[in-house]
């Protein structure tokens, strides 16, 4: 198996598409422009583009990005065994080198004298500067970087830095309209769309909260565990409270009041 083939998508990811993005981030991908998708946790963000890898034909590199992650995770570095040392390609660099997508996942987690040496990579040079090595890596003409991020969680401490965000074309993503997330529920785990609704319903009670004791709402993704739990043989109101409710929050009252709109529900 080649570098390439075991990176790629070799199963259709399920995703159904609220708009244009697929037929957008497509053209995007035509001209290799760097994307940047934005949205709530759990909205579907890292399934859209593995989804559009797998439509590309293209592999997917994913990096998890996160605070103790130096540029060295990223492009690589030297490493001692028994031969002496020898030079191990990061993620990046090996995505660049191959062709393949590189999609770093909450990038804003990542510090920010890390997240500069994707700049390169971003304009007309296309290039990767591996200085400890001292070889620039010029991208393979089917690269593409992709990041992600959760605007609700910036900060000032946590953000990217406008030079960083001027480089990409971008997307905003959110939860799907209740007939639509419905839909999408039912069909990734073979429940009832009544069913499938409800849940749908639980989780919009609890967006509702978001600022007002909630940072977050119940994201699609929880929804799928509740969904999947049931599909299991749990109780509706179990799966609910293990999967939607005490994950989100340890608030006493929030989870009272959670716990309502599931008894009120599914009486």
């Amino acid at each position: 198996m080649t570098d390439s083939e075991q990176y790629k998508v070799h199963q259709q990811p399920f995703y159904q598409a609220q708009g244009k993005e697929v037929e957008l981030y497509a053209a995007a991908y035509a001209a290799r422009l760097p994307v940047m998708v934005k949205g709530p946790t759990g909205c579907g963000k890292s399934r859209f583009v593995e989804y559009m890898a797998w439509k590309l034909g293209k592999p997917l590199i994913t990096v998890a990005c996160n605070e103790d992650m130096t540029a060295s995770d990223l492009v690589g570095r030297y490493l001692l065994d028994a031969n002496g040392t020898r030079w191990l390609d990061g993620p990046l660099t090996t995505a660049a080198r191959i062709g393949a997508i590189c999609y770093l996942d909450e990038i804003v987690e990542a510090r920010q004298d890390t997240t500069v040496v994707i700049h390169p990579l971003t304009d007309h040079r296309r290039t990767l500067p591996l200085d400890k090595k001292g070889e620039l890596v010029e991208a393979h003409a089917d690269f593409q970087l992709v990041i992600s991020y959760n605007p609700g969680y910036q900060s000032l401490m946590k953000d990217l830095k406008q030079s960083t965000k001027q480089r990409f074309t971008a997307f905003d993503f959110d939860y799907p309209p209740a007939a639509l997330e419905a839909q999408i529920v039912a069909t990734e785990t073979g429940i009832d769309a009544v069913l499938a609704g409800q849940l749908v319903k639980i989780g919009q009670a609890a967006r509702n909260l978001k600022g007002h004791g909630l940072d977050e709402g119940i994201s699609t993704r929880l929804i799928v565990y509740a969904a999947t739990l049931i599909r299991q043989g749990v109780e509706p109101r179990d799966a609910c409270r293990m999967a939607m409710v005490r994950p989100i929050t340890d608030d006493a009252d929030i989870r009272d009041t959670l716990d309502h709109a599931i008894d009120a529900t599914f009486a």
